[in-house]
């Protein structure tokens, strides 16, 4: 590993999707009906529901028929932000075939894919993100200094939601309906814990570092919605980021420990003015006051170290735009740029149209419908389309993500390997660290670096059984 290379950061980000089949002149499939027609391409060619596909990514079908895309590691926010696009367009192909082959058998109907976090029934599926850390990093004394910046970070980069009536921060009694700035909040039941489902924790605990474990661990955060803009993607991910290379070098960041993390998150979502109040191990503080702190100590911080990565002053530059926003009320700076913002200007906008409350069923519907992946069906797609949402990235970034994978990191290896194996005709297993081809098992490629961009060893083994 290089200099260069400790100076980066391995990133990832796994999507669970909702499932939903429409379907007015018959029954509606069940989402185990609807991955079965989504997933048999997938099985047709990988003979499996868990693949790693041509960029490097894997998908497959999660717990509870979610059809989940985590991307291939990455180590530059673009590529992040790329790769994760790319899911959303696979999935679509995936979804156009499928309503093909029910046509084909006489379903009728729309298959939906939504990048949101909750159902009309109670359930929540995630979005979980990934940072690689050195394994020296003292894990518990991180944990301890990133949560209270993970529970008041949802007024950066919540997905916005409409929350119904009775829903209300733990000991607040019951409220009306209103919006809210998270859709994973009310979902939290933990603040560290190893489990995913059973407890939904703030961190997730469990060592799978997919690489070596003498010199490295993974940072699971499992809090966070699921994000459509690309800005609130950068902010999401390069604000962490600067937190975690802060407490890594051991920068100050003072003591400022969230006394009921679970309560804290729904007390900070339920707010929009960032200004209610949280317990703190030594006195208390809001979510404004909490991330006016902490990005003062990353400015602080970069003006010290440098910039860490060509997307810094921006990070900075809309952190500092979107604090500004929830302290004033003032949202139209960030109206094209930050998830929530965009859908309560939608959402607003159509209130005033119809003289709606936000009990009204129809909100309910458009902030579903914000969240389709389908390029004419879903709001945030046409919104962009429009030009009302700003992007980050070229237009086709994503759909080059789709066949290329991040050439920083060894996902290039491993897409490499699985486009050679496809070629030939080959079996083939994959996981993060292996790549195997079923009939030579002796000649396994062990890929525990994962700055490791050469395929010296694909090129060996692919000579050898040539």
């Amino acid at each position: 590993m290089t200099d260069a290379d400790r100076a980066r950061r391995i990133f990832g980000l796994e999507t669970e999707y909702g499932v939903q089949h429409w379907n007015p002149e018959g029954r509606p499939l069940s989402p185990e009906e609807v991955v079965r027609y989504l997933f048999r391409p997938v099985v047709e060619w990988g003979r499996s529901s868990n693949v790693f596909v041509s960029n490097g990514s894997r998908l497959y079908l999660d717990v509870g028929s979610h059809p989940e895309y985590a991307t291939a590691e990455c180590s530059t926010l673009d590529e992040l932000i790329a790769s994760d696009g790319a899911g959303d367009l696979l999935l679509h192909d995936l979804v156009v075939q499928a309503e093909e082959r029910m046509a084909a058998d006489g379903v009728g109907g729309r298959i939906h894919l939504y990048r949101n976090n909750a159902d009309s029934s109670g359930s929540s599926y995630g979005s979980h993100e990934n940072y690689l850390l050195r394994r020296r990093t003292e894990y518990r004394r991180l944990t301890e200094a990133l949560v209270p910046f993970l529970v008041s970070r949802q007024i950066l980069v919540g997905a916005g939601r409409v929350v119904p009536a009775g829903t209300w921060p733990e000991g607040e009694g019951e409220g009306p309906a209103h919006f809210a700035f998270s859709q994973r909040a009310d979902f939290v039941q933990d603040g560290v814990s190893s489990s995913t489902t059973r407890s939904r924790p703030i961190i997730n605990t469990r060592d799978e570092p997919h690489a070596d474990a003498s010199e490295y661990r993974r940072l699971h955060v499992i809090v966070g919605d699921t994000n459509l803009s690309e800005h609130t993607h950068l902010l999401r991910f390069g604000a962490t980021d600067l937190l975690l290379r802060m407490i890594e070098a051991g920068f100050p960041l003072g003591d400022r420990v969230v006394a009921h993390p679970t309560r804290a998150v729904r007390q900070i979502s339920h707010d929009l003015t960032g200004t209610a109040r949280i317990a703190l191990r030594e006195g208390e503080a809001s979510a404004l006051e909490l991330q006016e702190h902490y990005l003062e100590r990353a400015r602080a911080f970069v003006a010290a170290e440098g910039a860490h990565h060509d997307r810094v002053g921006e990070v900075l530059t809309l952190w500092g735009e979107v604090l500004d926003a929830v302290r004033t009320g003032d949202r139209s700076r960030i109206e094209d740029r930050i998830d929530w913002a965009i859908k309560l200007r939608l959402l607003e906008d159509y209130r005033a149209r119809h003289d709606l409350g936000w009990d009204a069923p129809r909100l309910a519907q458009l902030d579903l419908a914000f969240h389709d992946i389908d390029p004419d069906r879903g709001l945030f797609r046409l919104l962009l389309r429009r030009g009302a949402v700003a992007r980050l990235l070229p237009e086709d970034a994503a759909r080059s993500a789709v066949e290329t994978a991040p050439p920083t990191t060894r996902a290039r290896v491993r897409a490499d390997f699985v486009a050679r194996a496809r070629e030939r005709g080959l079996d083939y297993a994959v996981d993060w660290t292996t790549l195997k081809l079923t009939d030579h098992p002796l000649h396994a490629i062990v890929t525990k670096d994962p700055f490791d961009t050469s395929s010296a060893a694909v090129d060996r083994l692919f000579g050898r059984i040539a």
